[in-house]
């Protein structure tokens, strides 16, 4: 184990009363650091002078919080270097340096987020709309291809980001509010600019107060079709559907609508069904005839064979593409118990077909294909535990029950450091009693192991990850796109509560601040 150095303890033991029972809770501010780097010297105890604050509510804040009124995400808790060579984490280019480049683009389009209504399942609802409308427009570029996305905010009163979910874009581009833009705000616009480098199935949804405003509606699809389809054994589907699956409060749709779609299709071809899960906590989809799984989260499945009597559970924020030979009637393809398509050629009705099998994707398709795309990434040189739990403690001045990052209550949890090049690999450790679907921004790293038994399939390549109960998973990935990468659970309320770090390159900072920027602006990234 390597020695850590103690640089700064700075312990508050404070009374309080919980519902159940009277209790004194010791709480660390700043505290282990493996590098030299602490929390910044602005953090400091609640009920003592916050020099920070502006005047008029210096109190106030300090009060409410044992976190500064902002702070940047590389100054908090300490850094991981994983057992590799240590580095100034806190010099170097900003991520607002890291754009897309310029030039004219191969598509553009402008999204205006605003409030709204809408009828959800037979009701009308308050939502939080992109272009007038939720889920908003399915954008659909081609691979290599420069797109540039104008961000409009009408009204939305937090402000907004785009995040493109899944898409391996410039730091600069992530559009995450606090760490590489400031939040939109009212009558403000922002413009994207990135080359989509794969074809695939991805999304987009706001990264600013994502509780609420990706609950209310802000997200969208965006499908990236491959340059040349000959690179692709799926392209040559006839029929191309998206299935965006999100839930308003309690309602399910599958495209912003409850029940069944129906999707013209001719017998004997072949349909593909872009399940994309904009929810919390997984989707199970499956369809009432053979399918293969062809693709997960945008990557291909190289020797996908049919499946029968099984149902996909698809993590919060992942995406499975399912492919069907369509039937002489038509055939459903769809969540379990819930809404989803029709495909083929008659307009009817068809039974939902019960699934008793999980897929699995650590055994599905090509045998050995992980084995070899390990072998072609490299040994690691960086080595990273990211073990999830819950404790008691405080967050942002606030009593309760955490999740926890190798034992710390944010911000006393690790910065994960590395340089451009290293081989990365992440053990995740699930140690509490729920779901945890991992998403790691700006990459797509290989899965390796579960509970330490090898990968056996083609390539599992993901870019969010479900982590149930229990499990451990070991994943691999190239540092090979610079920046300040969130790396946090996709059950967003988890995030809020907690589960968020990231992923820092060497040499790379940020000029952003999460938190209350100025008297207008305040950055929620979770």
């Amino acid at each position: 184990m390597r020695a850590r150095r103690l640089v700064v303890a700075v312990t508050v033991v404070i009374a309080v009363t919980l519902p159940l029972s009277s209790v004194t809770m010791a709480v660390t501010v700043a505290g282990r650091d493996t590098s030299g780097v602490s929390l910044p010297a602005t953090v400091v105890p609640a009920n003592s002078t916050c020099s920070h604050a502006h005047p008029a509510k210096r109190q106030e804040q300090c009060d409410a919080s044992l976190l500064p009124t902002a702070y940047p995400m590389t100054a908090m808790g300490y850094a991981d270097f994983g057992g590799g060579p240590k580095a100034h984490v806190h010099s170097g280019i900003g991520v607002d340096r890291l754009r897309g480049p310029g030039g004219p683009a191969a598509h553009q389009f402008t999204l205006t987020a605003a409030m709204g209504t809408q009828d959800i399942g037979g009701a009308p609802r308050a939502v939080l709309t992109f272009n007038g409308t939720t889920p908003g427009p399915t954008l659909t570029v081609t691979q290599g291809d420069l797109v540039e996305v104008r961000l409009v905010n009408k009204d939305v009163k937090k402000g907004v980001t785009i995040h493109w979910h899944g898409v391996d874009v410039p730091a600069g581009e992530d559009g995450v509010a606090g760490v590489t833009q400031d939040a939109v705000l009212p009558g403000s616009d922002f413009v994207y600019r990135f080359v989509v480098p794969d074809a695939g199935t991805y999304w987009y949804h706001s990264h600013q107060d994502s509780v609420r405003e990706v609950g209310m509606g802000l997200l969208g699809a965006l499908i990236v079709l491959p340059r040349d389809p000959a690179t692709s054994q799926w392209a040559g589907a006839a029929t191309d559907a998206v299935a965006l699956v999100h839930t308003y409060g309690t309602t399910t749709t599958v495209n912003g609508r409850i029940g069944t779609t129906y999707v013209t299709a001719s017998e004997g071809t072949t349909a593909r069904v872009r399940f994309i899960n904009g929810d919390n906590g997984p989707v199970l989809v499956t369809a009432s005839v053979p399918f293969r799984v062809a693709a997960i989260d945008g990557t291909d499945v190289p020797g996908a064979t049919d499946l029968v009597d099984t149902y996909v559970d698809v993590p919060a924020g992942g995406r499975a593409d399912l492919l069907i030979a369509v039937p002489p009637s038509s055939a459903r393809v769809g969540v379990l118990g819930g809404p989803g398509l029709v495909i083929g050629p008659i307009d009817q009705p068809v039974a939902e077909v019960p699934a008793h099998q999980r897929f699995d994707a650590l055994a599905y398709g090509a045998s050995g294909g992980s084995a070899a795309a390990q072998a072609t990434i490299g040994r690691p040189t960086r080595d990273f535990a990211y073990r999830i739990g819950s404790r008691t403690g405080y967050l942002d001045g606030r009593p309760g029950v955490w999740f926890t990052i190798n034992a710390g209550i944010i911000p006393t949890v690790p910065m994960f450091v590395a340089h451009r090049g290293d081989v990365l690999r992440f053990r995740i450790v699930n140690t509490t009693a729920v779901v945890h679907p991992m998403h790691l921004h700006g990459h797509h790293a290989l899965v390796v192991a579960r509970n330490g038994v090898a990968a056996t399939g083609a390539p599992w390549w993901i870019d969010s990850l479900q982590v149930d109960p229990g499990q451990s998973y070991d994943i691999v990935l190239v540092a090979d796109n610079p920046g300040v990468w969130m790396f946090h659970c996709h059950n967003l309320p988890h995030a809020r509560t907690g589960l968020m770090t990231h992923l820092m390159y060497d040499g790379v900072t940020t000029p952003f601040r999460i938190g209350r920027v100025n008297d207008r602006l305040t950055n929620e990234p979770e």
